[in-house]
C-alpha cells in the first residue's frame, strides 16, 4: 500500500514540474495508462492553480531582484508571438510539450489572465496531452515487454 501511494505521489511531483515526467515516471513504474493519467493531469494542474493565484506576485518579485534585464531575448520573442498569434489557448495547448506547466502558468498570468480561465484552458490541454502521453507511454513500454 505506501508502495504504491509513493508511486503515485512520485507521478503526481514529477508532473507539476514536468508534465512528460508524470507519463514516464507512470509507464516505468508499471501503473495502468489512466492511474498514470489521472496523477499526471492532478499534478499539472495543482502546479497550475498554485501559480496562477500566486503568479502576478512571483513574477513582480522576480522582477525586481533583476535589475538588468534582457528583455528582448529569442525566448520571450517567442513566448510573445505565441500569445499574440494564439492566446490563452495556444499556451496552454504548448506548455506541456513546450514550457513546464509552471511557466506556461505564469506566462498566462503575466499577461493579466484571471486564473479561474487559466485553470479551465490548462485543465483541457492536461487532460488531453495526459491521456495522449499516457497511452504513448503505455503502448511502448507494451511493444518493448
Amino acid at each position: 500500500m505506501l508502495e504504491q501511494a509513493a508511486k503515485y505521489l512520485t507521478v503526481f511531483l514529477s508532473s507539476m514540474v514536468k508534465f512528460i515526467g508524470g507519463p514516464l515516471s507512470g509507464t516505468a513504474f508499471g501503473l495502468s495508462w489512466i492511474e498514470t493519467c489521472i496523477f499526471t493531469v492532478l499534478g499539472m494542474m495543482t502546479s497550475v492553480l498554485i501559480f496562477s493565484l500566486l503568479g502576478a506576485t512571483i513574477r513582480s518579485r522576480f522582477c525586481k531582484r533583476k535589475k538588468k534585464r534582457r528583455v528582448f531575448t529569442s525566448r520571450n520573442r517567442r513566448i510573445v508571438y505565441i500569445w499574440r498569434r494564439y492566446g490563452l489557448a495556444g499556451v496552454a495547448f504548448l506548455t506541456p510539450l513546450l514550457l513546464s506547466p509552471i511557466l506556461g502558468t505564469v506566462v498566462a498570468a503575466s499577461f493579466g489572465e484571471p486564473w479561474r480561465r487559466i485553470f479551465v484552458y490548462m485543465l483541457f490541454s492536461a487532460v488531453f496531452w495526459g491521456i495522449t502521453f499516457s497511452l504513448l507511454a503505455n503502448e511502448i513500454r507494451q511493444l518493448i515487454l
